[in-house]
């Protein structure tokens, strides 16, 4: 059981972005991950910053907090300048760092460089070419590819990352094609709930979703010959009909993390609070929680 953490890159490094990060660390969380998009949400107007450039900051501050993304996509990124910087910032942090990474969805990211938004189709389709393609560039030191939407000549990866023979996939899939990617490559597998219950359906509706997705990961699995029980499952709170209920108190979230624990979730991610925000939580609520909860559980 593991306890993580999303700190979102709104405050800027010197004015409580930089202590955000240590402070992660100081709690005991495994993991503090950031969104890599280039605005979100109701976030669009205000700060937001760089998720690489952030992560490569905060592994100079800590030591033992791995760091993350949650998660990179297409919409924005392309795999060969991508596998460069994740190359990098897997140096720079001694080998701490897991790129989450899904297809992306129609926010702002998906026009912010001038297309048109990719359809469903199209963006399952870019993923299902973007993966592959990234997981070569990280473990091959000289790629060559052209595909129908990303191709690489030559294109160099040395010396390759820290963590061998790369550093490690956190796939978000909820669909077949996602979930045998996760199967194909990825270390982890992550879920934010069933987006299509969140507005109105129960937590119980929630839970049984997630038991689904799960027994379909392992099914994905099965079809490949691989052992689900080799993917961590990640579960990132905050988008399930509980919303912030979890983190009004420790003994909710003990009771929200117990449950998710015994569908078969490994790791449970919580948002750093931010005021007056979708994510406002009482900040004494959130550390009690950071440094108590998994006592309890285990």
């Amino acid at each position: 059981m593991r306890l993580s953490t999303v700190i979102l890159p709104v405050r800027p490094w010197r004015n409580g972005g930089r202590e955000q990060w240590t402070h992660a660390e100081d709690l005991g969380f495994h993991t503090a991950y950031t969104y890599d998009h280039l605005s979100w949400r109701t976030f669009r107007d205000g700060p937001w910053f760089g998720a690489l450039p952030t992560l490569t900051a905060a592994a100079t501050v800590t030591e033992r907090l791995r760091l993350g993304t949650l998660v990179t996509s297409p919409n924005f990124r392309h795999p060969v300048t991508l596998a460069k910087e994740l190359m990098s910032l897997d140096d720079i942090s001694g080998g701490r760092f897991t790129l989450g990474i899904g297809a992306g969805g129609s926010g702002f990211d998906a026009t912010a460089l001038g297309q048109e938004a990719w359809t469903p189709r199209e963006r399952a389709d870019r993923f299902a070419e973007f993966v592959p393609l990234l997981d070569r560039l990280l473990t091959e030191a000289d790629v060559t590819h052209r595909g129908t939407h990303y191709s690489a000549h030559e294109a160099r990866t040395i010396p390759g990352c820290v963590q061998r023979p790369r550093l490690p996939f956190a796939v978000a899939a909820t669909g077949p094609r996602g979930m045998g990617l996760a199967a194909a490559h990825g270390q982890a597998w992550v879920t934010a709930g069933d987006p299509k219950i969140f507005e109105e359906g129960t937590p119980e509706q929630s839970r049984e979703a997630i038991r689904a997705q799960i027994e379909r990961l392992g099914t994905v699995c099965a079809g490949t010959g691989r052992d689900a029980a080799e993917l961590d499952k990640v579960l990132l709170t905050g988008f399930t009909p509980d919303r912030g209920r979890p983190l009004e108190s420790l003994d909710a979230f003990v009771d929200f993390a117990g449950r998710h624990f015994a569908l078969g979730i490994d790791e449970i991610v919580i948002h750093a609070p931010i005021p007056d925000s979708d994510f406002a939580a009482d900040q004494a609520v959130f550390e009690k929680i950071a440094t108590e909860a998994l006592g309890q559980l285990r």
